[in-house]
């Protein structure tokens, strides 16, 4: 299948198509709902979704599973970092994320400033600890999901000037990564960090020993749920206005778009339901909810497909 996508894509050199391979399977293996999601796009547009996802899982595995037999996580990303940069201004051939990502960023003409926000945001994760207020988390947001939106947003296409969708693409990358906020709140402690406004937390008489010791006794005492119950409304505020931008976006790939939003939304609305009950377990949307959701999205690419307007999604602007 993955041949296949690459094929239709035009992307022949070898080397590169193994890399492309690699983030592919870095998407498969991480992001089980973006990579269903992923799945309804046209087979040209994947390759470069998982170029840049699979980059991105790279860099923050970096930050958040560091590796003892190697060299520190900020030498690390400093060296992933050059790598990057280096490709951008000389291309080279080769077989690792870095190929492939760099080969979509020219293929799209992605501003290599996009690149430079999301591995800032990574070296705050290796310094920061606790942000103060909105306008700070905000800083660190941008970086690690709003330039993301923006990244893949070429690669879904318009309807529109690209400059009229970018803030609805920004909104939705904000809105998952506020779901993720909430989702991970857990594991976030226990690498030493809290992804929530410190005075918004305070509001309500919460702060980090609070959550400690929720995390410690693995339940949701009552200030901290109102606390919560906060941040998520303003998350699905930001799921609110990124819908809005859905139509905006070429036929193709507006099923994709769709699935992952309402099924990232339905995350949110798990946490809701199980009373904020995130320092206990998980919240997740079942597997057949997923399969349902992705299934009737699934008849609506096809047609749009079939039906929509010529137009060649994922051909490369320069050659391959």
């Amino acid at each position: 299948m993955i041949g296949a996508e690459l094929d239709v894509a035009g992307i022949t050199e070898p080397m590169l198509r193994v890399a492309y391979r690699r983030c592919r399977d870095l998407n498969s293996t991480h992001g089980r709902t973006f990579f269903l999601a992923t799945r309804l796009l046209a087979p040209a547009q994947r390759p470069a979704i998982h170029a840049l996802y699979g980059f991105a899982r790279w860099a923050d595995d970096i930050v958040d599973l560091p590796d003892p037999g190697t060299e520190s996580p900020a030498v690390r990303l400093e060296i992933l970092s050059q790598r990057l940069f280096d490709s951008f201004r000389t291309p080279g051939e080769g077989d690792s994320v870095v190929a492939a990502v760099s080969h979509t960023a020219k293929r799209y003409a992605l501003d290599p400033a996009l690149f430079q926000a999301f591995l800032e945001s990574m070296r705050m994760d290796l310094t920061v600890t606790d942000y103060p207020d909105r306008t700070a988390l905000d800083r660190y947001v941008h970086g690690s999901a709003e330039v993301i939106g923006l990244q893949v947003l070429p690669v879904l296409g318009t309807d529109c000037p690209v400059a009229e969708a970018a803030p609805y693409a920004v909104a939705l990358g904000k809105a998952f990564q506020l779901t993720n906020f909430l989702l991970d709140i857990a594991e976030d402690l226990d690498r030493g960090r809290v992804y929530l406004p410190a005075d918004e937390l305070a509001a309500f008489g919460v702060d980090r020993a609070r959550l400690q010791w929720c995390r410690d006794h693995r339940r949701t005492d009552a200030r901290v749920r109102e606390s919560l119950a906060a941040q998520h409304a303003i998350a699905r505020d930001w799921y609110r206005t990124a819908r809005l931008g859905i139509d905006l976006l070429h036929p193709v790939s507006r099923p994709c778009v769709t699935t992952a939003a309402v099924l990232y939304g339905e995350i949110l609305d798990r946490i809701e339901a199980d009373d904020f009950a995130v320092f206990a377990g998980r919240a997740a949307v079942g597997r057949s909810r997923r399969v349902s959701v992705a299934g009737s999205a699934l008849v609506r690419a096809l047609w749009a497909r079939r039906h929509g307007r010529a137009r060649t999604l994922g051909a490369p602007v320069a050659p391959s």
